[in-house]
C-alpha cells in the first residue's frame, strides 16, 4: 500500500550510485529511515539538512527499511537555503537531531515543534545569531525534560547569568540577547553536554566547528 508523507530530513546516506537512505522525522513515525531511488535529474538540494519534504511511501513486510518515492519540497525555505549562515545552523542542528533521537523515538509534538521552528528561522530577518542557543533549549522540553536554570548550573560555569537569560526572556528577546561569539560558542558546548548527560550519550557534534568558525 502507498501512503503519502511529510517529514523532515536529519541526514542523508548515499548508498551505491542510485540509491539514497534518508534518516527522517515525522509526525506519524518519529525517526525512521527509509529508502529512495536517485538520478542524475533528482535535485540534491531536496536532501540537505532540516529540508520539509513530502512523498509516498511502500511498506515492505520482509525489511524494515521501506521505499520512499514522489519527493518534492514542501516549503521551499529560501531564507535558510540563500544564507550561509543559516545554512551551518540546519547542517548543525540536523546534526544534532540525528545524533540525539533514536529509531522510533516518537514524541508527540515534536515533529511539530521542529517544523515551527524551521519556518521561524526560515522568516528570521535580523539578529538570529541566538537561534540555536534557544533551540536547544526547547529542543530539551520537546524531548520530556525541560531545563531550569537550576538544573543548568552544574553545565554552564561561569555562562550561568547569560544561559538564565535565555531561558527567562521571551523567545523574541532572548534572540537579541546580546552575546559575543565567544559566548554562544561556549554556552552551545554546554547545553550539548547538558542534553547527552540526559540522553546517557556523547552527542560529538562535529559541525559544531563550522558554527564556531561562522560566528566566533
Amino acid at each position: 500500500m502507498r501512503q503519502s508523507l511529510e517529514f523532515i530530513v536529519l541526514a542523508a546516506t548515499k548508498v551505491g550510485e542510485s540509491s539514497m537512505v534518508l534518516h527522517t522525522l515525522s509526525s506519524g513515525f518519529g525517526r525512521r529511515s527509509f529508502i529512495c531511488s536517485v538520478g542524475k535529474s533528482t535535485p540534491t538540494a531536496l536532501f540537505q539538512p532540516l529540508s520539509i519534504l513530502s512523498g509516498v511511501y511502500t511498506e515492505n513486510t520482509k525489511s524494515e527499511l521501506w521505499r520512499l518515492g514522489s519527493l518534492r519540497a514542501e516549503y521551499p525555505l529560501l531564507g535558510v537555503r540563500t544564507s550561509v549562515g543559516k545554512n551551518a545552523m540546519t547542517m548543525f542542528l540536523g546534526e544534532v537531531l540525528f545524533r540525539a533521537l533514536r529509531d522510533g523515538v516518537n514524541e508527540e509534538g515534536l515533529y511539530e515543534w521542529l517544523r515551527g521552528s524551521l519556518l521561524t528561522l526560515d522568516a528570521l530577518d535580523g539578529d538570529w545569531a541566538n537561534f540555536h542557543l534557544r533551540f536547544l533549549l526547547e529542543l530539551c522540553g520537546a524531548l520530556g525534560f525541560s531545563p531550569t536554570i537550576q538544573d543548568l548550573a552544574p553545565f554552564v560555569g561561569e555562562r550561568y547569568s547569560q544561559v538564565s537569560n535565555l531561558l527567562s526572556l521571551s523567545y523574541e528577546e532572548s534572540l537579541l540577547l546580546p552575546l559575543s561569539g565567544e559566548m554562544r560558542n561556549e554556552i552551545a558546548g554546554m547545553l550539548l553536554d547538558y542534553l547527552g548527560f540526559h540522553l546517557e550519550m556523547n552527542l560529538n557534534i562535529r559541525s559544531l566547528r563550522v558554527l564556531r568558525e561562522l560566528f566566533g
